[in-house]
């Protein structure tokens, strides 16, 4: 694995990332995790190093770590079903077409966003929502939307009686050992959170980075969720079909056996594409994972059990973030170290 430090290490050298942490599984072992750089609360303030226990918020990542296994436990427990109309759980949603399966597959027709807003801005942003037009026919395209999950996330609270952030701690992350994962961080874990996006003056510490999930008290199915790498690669092993699991595995099959278009349900599947996602065209087609703003991503490979999690607040230095670019070499280098693949 040194050809993967020194390539990290070079990213934070260069001012390409502030830090990061890395953790990569093989077979259900870690084969490496640690910590790279740091990070300034201000200008005058000394660099603070992260550590492999930092607290990352994993902005998308929240979608497939949280809303996703949501919403599948409620489907194989026979209290939502995929074919369900959005409008069983949302009267006032204006598009009776569009299904529970749209939204997870990101082909509802639902625009990618809502207009922008200033984070501080107090907002309606579910009634926005309600009120969307649809950009294209459902099923027939897949463009990435925040807007469906956020729905997702709402659906999970509207037939558990509960908020998103207590169903999914007890029923999801408990009972797989994520123990520190969760939403609405408290202050006495501020010590250990990567710090994301200068502003007004000082950095967003503690505090979602996403401006609608902000505006939504901190708690939405498209992101929220702070997470460790460790956290994250315990989630990705209970995805592998030899591991226990919170999910019963036809239904965590069911997520990435038929994708369309790049999408399985959450998910994003590598099967072929016209362009590779973020693991990089060198893995095998039926690798699944997600990618979150703020810098973070999951992988996962399960012909030779494979995880990847990747956590940096690259935000930390602005949104213009060569990120994209940096995450399909990581993973290109990392499947070569392992399979000698070039």
């Amino acid at each position: 694995m040194d050809n993967i430090v020194q390539l990290i290490e070079s990213w934070v050298v260069d001012g390409k990332i502030p830090g990061a942490v890395v953790d990569i599984s093989l077979g259900g072992q870690t084969i490496l995790q640690q910590a790279f750089g740091g990070y300034r609360l201000s200008n005058s303030e000394e660099k603070k190093a992260l550590s492999n226990d930092s607290l990352f918020d994993i902005a998308s990542l929240t979608k497939v770590t949280a809303t996703l296994p949501a919403v599948m436990l409620l489907v194989s427990r026979g209290h939502m079903a995929l074919e369900d109309s959005v409008q069983r759980y949302f009267p006032e949603f204006h598009h009776p077409q569009v299904t529970m399966q749209h939204l997870l597959q990101h082909s509802s027709g639902l625009p990618p966003d809502l207009a922008g807003m200033e984070r501080n801005t107090p907002r309606n942003v579910m009634q926005e929502l309600f009120e969307q037009d649809l950009i294209y026919e459902p099923g027939t395209q897949v463009k990435y939307s925040d807007l469906g999950f956020i729905l997702l996330g709402a659906a999970v609270e509207r037939v558990t009686g509960e908020r998103l952030n207590d169903f999914v701690r007890r029923e999801i992350h408990l009972p797989l050992g994520m123990t520190s994962s969760g939403y609405l961080p408290e202050e006495a874990e501020k010590y250990r959170m990567a710090p994301t996006e200068e502003y007004k003056g000082t950095f967003i510490h503690g505090e979602v980075h996403d401006e609608k999930s902000y505006q939504l008290g901190g708690v939405s199915g498209s992101a929220g969720l702070f997470a460790t790498a460790g956290d994250l690669a315990r989630y990705g092993r209970s995805w592998l079909s030899t591991n226990p699991s919170v999910l019963p595995a036809k239904w965590r099959n069911e997520c990435t056996a038929e994708p369309f278009l790049g999408r399985g349900l959450g998910w994003e599947v590598w099967h072929g594409q016209s362009s590779a996602p973020s693991c990089s065209s060198h893995w095998p087609h039926g690798s699944f994972g997600h990618t979150g703003f703020t810098g973070t991503s999951l992988w996962i490979e399960p012909q030779s059990e494979l995880v990847v999690v990747f956590l940096t607040n690259a935000v930390h230095y602005g949104r213009a973030t060569p990120i994209r670019q940096l995450r399909p070499l990581l993973h290109q280098s990392i499947y070569s170290s392992i399979h000698g693949v070039k």
